[in-house]
């Protein structure tokens, strides 16, 4: 019975597994970023900094309305006291109960409420503004990890196009030592030249596995699942990148005016503007209005010629206390910490706005760094575009020169080697350019995530 188990489980191993290695899910660009906004962690974590902004807004305006407090009280004691029918020093208990409620508000504190939920507006403007430019970080990271697998399933198309044709080589040239055309040598030569380009092979698949293993990881997806990226048409996006021209001038200003950095760090200095007043209105008189009402129940309580008095009739109308009431309060001396903080509110505005100066320069200097290199990609690849063209038509030739008699095996894996190189910087400089347009958009501020295509 476990012998027909075991072999039952086998066997449904053995049938299913395939299937299994089959089922492999196609991501293409946009899904690839669709996921990684979706799943990364320090976006969730910058959308529940933004709700805790929207919180300290609301917690702002609740500061406009008037505070209320109430409290209940209940007590027994136990006093001594003369008792004027007997004449003695007796011990006597009583009870009572009590119960207020009172409202404060606040009518003037130098407009700290105003500068307060001004500031905590400016605060949400900053956490909206670090939310996008996250996001911006998040869709170029997973744009140019999805590059690199392009890159690597290009190269790696290359040299197994470059072994399959080392392979034929070699059955030629077996072929003609066998007959005596050609000397022993080419064949042991023709030989290594396989072996060096299965090396090639090989190493190109790691590199592929590797750049999916980061691909996956940025998505934050299961690292052992099965997974097809798809290949869109880069070199007619390389080709459309080239003809692009750019003003640098209208890179600097479009990338300073639409930087959610930048804009984020604005709405910083914002907020410290309005901290720095409310720092200031600290020195202002504050004034605030108040009311109360209160009653009280003791059982020790009476009238004269009455007796004691009921509980309604003393809680909720002989023990009634309302109260009604101004105050203003003068801020004389305070041992100079008011003056500090006044000090200090300046201090970080300032080095809040040599901050922002710094940014904007760095800015600038990521747009010029970035636009040289885009400028330089455009005329590497129409460089690499002929090199692999002239190369290509010097393999042919060697081909069939070497397969006439004429040119030597030694020539014939240069040309072919020439080949290999100048298709492999083709590939290299295609990608290059597609990756820096795409850079040059980040630093623009220009990456949504609605559409990111190659």
């Amino acid at each position: 019975m476990k012998r027909f188990l075991s072999s039952t489980l086998l066997a449904l191993l053995f049938f299913t597994a395939p299937i299994l290695a089959q089922e492999a899910r196609t991501i293409s660009i946009q899904e690839a970023i669709d996921i990684a906004l979706e799943n990364n962690y320090q976006l969730k974590q910058a959308e529940n900094n933004l709700d805790l902004a929207n919180e300290s807004i609301t917690n702002e305006y609740a500061d406009f309305a008037p505070s209320i407090n109430s409290s209940i009280n209940g007590s027994r004691r136990i006093g001594r006291r003369f008792d004027n029918v007997t004449g003695n020093i007796i011990d006597v208990p009583s009870q009572g109960v009590g119960a207020n409620i009172g409202a404060n508000i606040t009518i003037f504190d130098g407009f700290n409420n105003i500068l307060s939920l001004r500031a905590s507006q400016q605060s949400k403007v900053s956490s909206e503004e670090s939310l996008q430019r996250a996001k911006e970080q998040v869709i170029f990271n997973t744009a140019s990890r999805y590059l690199q697998v392009l890159l690597d399933l290009q190269l790696l198309e290359i040299a197994q196009e470059n072994l399959e044709n080392s392979m034929q080589q070699l059955e030629q040239v077996r072929a003609q030592v066998e007959v005596g055309s050609r000397p022993t040598v080419d064949l042991y030569n023709q030989e290594a030249q396989v072996a060096s380009d299965e090396l090639a092979v090989t190493q190109q698949e790691n590199s592929l596995k590797f750049s999916k293993l980061v691909l996956v990881r940025q998505l934050q997806i299961d690292p052992l699942g099965s997974y097809d990226f798809v290949v869109p048409e880069t070199e007619i996006q390389a080709q459309q990148s080239t003809g692009q021209d750019f003003s640098l001038s209208e890179l600097i200003d479009q990338a300073i005016l639409n930087r959610s950095d930048l804009k984020s760090e604005i709405a910083d200095i914002k907020t410290l503007e309005y901290q720095l007043q409310m720092a200031q209105g600290s020195l202002y008189p504050s004034v605030s209005a108040s009311a109360s009402i209160s009653s009280s129940y003791s059982d020790q309580y009476s009238l004269p010629g009455q007796g004691s008095v009921s509980f309604s009739d003393q809680f909720f109308d002989q023990q009634v206390n309302r109260s009604y009431g101004f105050s203003i309060s003068i801020p004389l001396f305070q041992n100079w910490n008011r003056m500090y903080n006044i000090q200090s509110s300046k201090v970080q505005l300032k080095n809040a706005e040599l901050s922002f100066d710094n940014s904007k320069l760095q800015v600038i200097q990521e747009v010029t760094q970035a636009y040289n290199d885009y400028t330089s990609y455009v005329k590497q690849l129409e460089a690499s575009e002929k090199s692999r063209r002239a190369s290509e038509r010097a393999f042919e030739t060697q081909q069939e020169r070497y397969n006439v008699g004429s040119s030597t095996l030694i020539e014939l894996s240069q040309a072919q080697a020439s080949y290999v190189e100048a298709q492999s910087n083709y590939t290299q400089a295609m990608y290059n350019l597609i990756f820096q347009e795409k850079l040059l958009d980040y630093y623009l501020g220009k990456l949504s995530g609605d559409n990111v295509e190659f």
